[in-house]
């Protein structure tokens, strides 16, 4: 499970790091809060981006006069770094990423970099979906159970940014198998793995196995004194634990079958079972977070709650009141009795599965964009039950009407959000759903998933 590199084990000392020259590759949010801790701890860096830094970043590396190049990679200015913290949205294959590679210079993730200086208690949550819920859920349970927490990933600002200029005792923090991919010393404390399905796989050779091998790296480097909560009913990961040698704790949750030390559903009580003397249970209905895929991330997040001691009524309250991310199933509005909800930040075929699951109307799916060699097959039984007609938002439709052409009464191409919305106004009838949830990346149209929901936001409010 662990990838052998020369990676240094822990924190150089001050003295070691003066001198040595770090090189951070991408000038985001973990890029740009990786150069600040790194500037902050004494070392020698530069930030290199190949695309347009965004100006808020740029005024901030000016700030700490980091200095920074943009829309380019100047290869003398690069390798001869000693360490490279890389951003988890740049590819192995890029031409820079295999050159650094082939000078044997580390690459690291801006997770594993910060993580060396900091002695905080970190909560790791990672999985192909449900990954942004659990991890807000999981923080808005600490948080008004009046823990010092940071919320730190793919969600909000970065792991290194916080380390360098807030001092949390205890991270809750979302990792994408990207991230993953280049932690090596990095212990989570508490590990969070929720399912396993097909998602990147043009990152990981279409090889399955690789995908599931970096998905378990959330729990490499821990030992018997911590904890790994994960899915009993999902069977990528059942597979892979058969044969795996874990010394973590393990806190399984389940839907389909009672287990000990963890949580399950007992006649539609959520059941969490820590201890013998202490009990959880709540009914479902009194969820904030509905819908079967919502149960299992209630699950793992109320199994934090239970082992950090927090009070059966404080993490109830959570659990019950706790606010959707936006773009994940967000209600937009209700038009002459239609409902429209932004799904856009369900960008691969499990997302969109467990949308259509947690809808009891009829549904006109508005999905697309960029395929990342999807496979729509697990979606044909509810789309046959559920979908009256799919408006495809994207560029190259072709896969999408391979896959649903003959399972739905009508398929319309467009190729904006507002005309995504008016089609599918037209063709909804009063008391079904509008959903947006794409299944594909955002970009032949859009600048994120966020932008995609932003504009299908504006235009159903024009409707």
């Amino acid at each position: 499970m662990t990838n052998h590199q020369n990676i240094p084990h822990s924190a150089p000392s001050p003295s070691e790091r003066a001198g040595v020259r770090l090189v951070v590759l991408g000038a985001g949010e973990s890029g740009v809060g990786a150069a600040i801790l790194a500037q902050q701890k004494g070392f020698d860096v530069f930030v290199s981006d190949f695309g347009v830094i965004k100006d808020v970043y740029q005024q901030e590396l000016n700030k700490f006069n980091i200095p920074f190049e943009s829309q380019k990679h100047t290869e003398e200015l690069i390798l001869n770094a000693n360490e490279i913290i890389k951003s988890p949205g740049i590819s192995d294959k890029v031409t820079i990423v295999k050159k650094i590679k082939e000078k044997g210079i580390p690459v690291i993730s801006e997770i594993e970099f910060a993580g060396r200086y900091t002695d905080a208690k970190t909560i790791c949550v990672t999985g192909s979906n449900g990954k942004s819920t659990t991890t807000m859920l999981t923080y808005h349970i600490l948080k008004e159970a009046g823990f010092n927490v940071g919320l730190a990933g793919n969600i909000g600002h970065s792991f290194a940014r916080q380390v360098a200029q807030q001092n949390f005792d205890v991270y809750v923090i979302e990792l994408s198998s990207f991230m993953l991919d280049d932690m090596y010393e990095f212990k989570a404390d508490i590990a969070i793995l929720l399912n396993i399905t097909p998602d990147h796989l043009d990152r990981y050779d279409y090889q399955m196995s690789n995908y599931v091998a970096s998905k378990f790296r959330v729990i490499q480097n821990q030992t018997e004194a911590d904890h790994f909560i994960y899915c009993d009913d999902d069977a990528e990961i059942k597979a892979f634990m058969a044969t795996a040698d874990i010394k973590s704790q393990k806190h399984p949750f389940s839907i389909e079958h009672e287990v000990e030390n963890g949580a399950y559903l007992k006649s539609n009580n959520l059941m969490i079972n820590l201890t013998k003397s202490d009990q959880f249970d709540m009914t479902i209905n009194d969820l904030a977070l509905q819908g079967k895929h919502n149960t299992y991330n209630s699950m793992a997040s109320g199994i934090v709650g239970k082992m950090l001691e927090i009070r059966n009524e404080s993490v109830r309250e959570s659990m019950g009141s706790y606010k959707n991310i936006d773009h994940r199933l967000e209600f937009v509005a209700n038009i002459s009795g239609i409902t429209f909800i932004n799904d856009s930040k369900a960008t691969n075929v499990n997302s969109v599965w467990y949308a259509l699951e947690s809808i009891n109307t009829d549904v006109v799916l508005i999905m697309g964009g960029i395929d990342k060699g999807n496979d729509y097959s697990m979606l044909v039984d509810l789309v046959k039950q559920k979908v009256k007609a799919i408006i495809c938002l994207g560029k190259d439709n072709k896969a999408l009407h391979d896959a649903f052409e003959e399972h739905v009464e009508v398929m319309v191409n467009t190729f904006s959000a507002s005309e995504a919305v008016e089609i599918a106004y037209h063709v909804a009838k009063k008391g079904s759903t509008v959903l947006l949830s794409p299944a594909c990346a955002s970009f032949d149209l859009f600048n994120s998933y966020e932008d995609r929901g932003n504009q299908f936001k504006a235009a159903v409010k024009e409707l």
